[in-house]
């Protein structure tokens, strides 16, 4: 951030803080409110929560924003109640008819659902719901569906790693689904209603973890403002190499500046590195002391690498993290 001098003015906060969202609130309300409560105006999210959702937020603050991108990416994990009988235009608990009296839920018993929860386990394919925020042709499915619009809807394919039976009480049944980016929860509920041929939406998520980050070491927002105003929300916050799971190449002290410059790396500014690599893989620059200085693509393997290393390219910058 600069100011009307054009000068960089610090942030308050720099790392990462994880955030318990309560039902309710957008993800975007609960930037506003951080921002407000930390007086950092630099706050990114690493993927959104609805509205209807709780659980774990991923923030980045201050410089820590720009890491946002690399972990996006990062698989999640979530505990949903699916309930059956009736479907949702939204497929979840917003659009449902409220005037329909339902549909009747065959009688299954909890080993039956287990085994029906097979085709959707490993890689499938989802079909974006219409009221969604992807852009078709120009514009959100949810304004073409808020204008009854017809169209065609865009498929994704998505992996889930796990999808765990936990209990079903008709006519709720609640699941525990580990999944990749971009993975819709609805849909998963709305299309266990059509292959129970009874509907079926999701009624309650929350989200429990994001890679590493877990639910139970997140803050709610009034245990936040109260760490601030005790000046101990610093101790909360997760710095660089504790979120970025890259292996490292260790540079000299000595060469920092150069590095938040975006200069060349030469092989005289190496110490050694941490993990194993092959080329075109992500890795981390750091000094000794475990600050991490850039993020780039090493550019050779990590067992070729005593051999190699010479005045010509073997690293490339994506993300300096001054």
């Amino acid at each position: 951030m600069r100011n009307y001098l054009g000068k960089r003015t610090e942030q308050k906060y720099n790392g990462i803080l994880l955030v318990d969202k309560p039902i309710g609130f957008s993800s975007h309300d609960v930037i506003q409110q951080i921002r407000k409560i930390t007086s950092t105006s630099k706050v990114g999210h690493t993927g959104t929560l609805d509205p209807l959702a709780e659980g774990l937020l991923v923030l980045c603050l201050g410089r820590s924003t720009k890491i946002a991108q690399f972990i996006t990416g990062y698989d999640k994990t979530y505990r949903a109640v699916i309930t059956l009988g009736k479907e949702s235009k939204t497929y979840d608990s917003e659009g449902i008819d409220e005037n329909s009296q339902g549909n009747q839920i065959p009688d299954i018993d909890k080993i039956e659902l287990d085994s029906l929860l097979n085709k959707f386990r490993g890689k499938i394919t989802q079909t974006v719901p219409h009221f969604s925020a992807v852009h078709v042709n120009g514009k959100r499915l949810y304004e073409s569906a808020r204008n009854n619009e017809n169209i065609e809807l865009p498929q994704r394919e998505v992996t889930i790693n796990e999808l765990k039976f936990i209990d079903y009480s008709k006519p709720e049944l609640s699941l525990e689904i580990s999944c990749s980016k971009g993975t819709y929860i609805r849909s998963i509920a709305h299309d266990i209603g059509q292959t129970l041929g009874c509907g079926a939406y999701l009624s309650k998520l929350k989200r429990t973890q994001v890679a590493d980050f877990r639910l139970e070491n997140a803050l709610t927002i009034d245990e936040i403002s109260n760490l601030e105003e005790n000046n101990s929300l610093e101790n909360k916050l997760l710095n660089f190499q504790q979120v970025l799971s890259y292996s490292s190449i260790i540079v000299s002290d000595d060469i920092k500046k150069k590095v938040f410059q975006g200069q060349k790396l030469v092989s005289s500014g190496i110490i050694g590195f941490e993990g194993d690599f092959e080329l075109g893989d992500k890795v981390i620059l750091k000094i000794q002391s475990g600050e991490v200085l850039a993020i780039g693509e090493s550019l050779l393997d990590s067992h070729d690498w005593n051999n190699n290393v010479n005045n010509d390219d073997f690293f490339r910058y994506i993300r300096v993290l001054n």
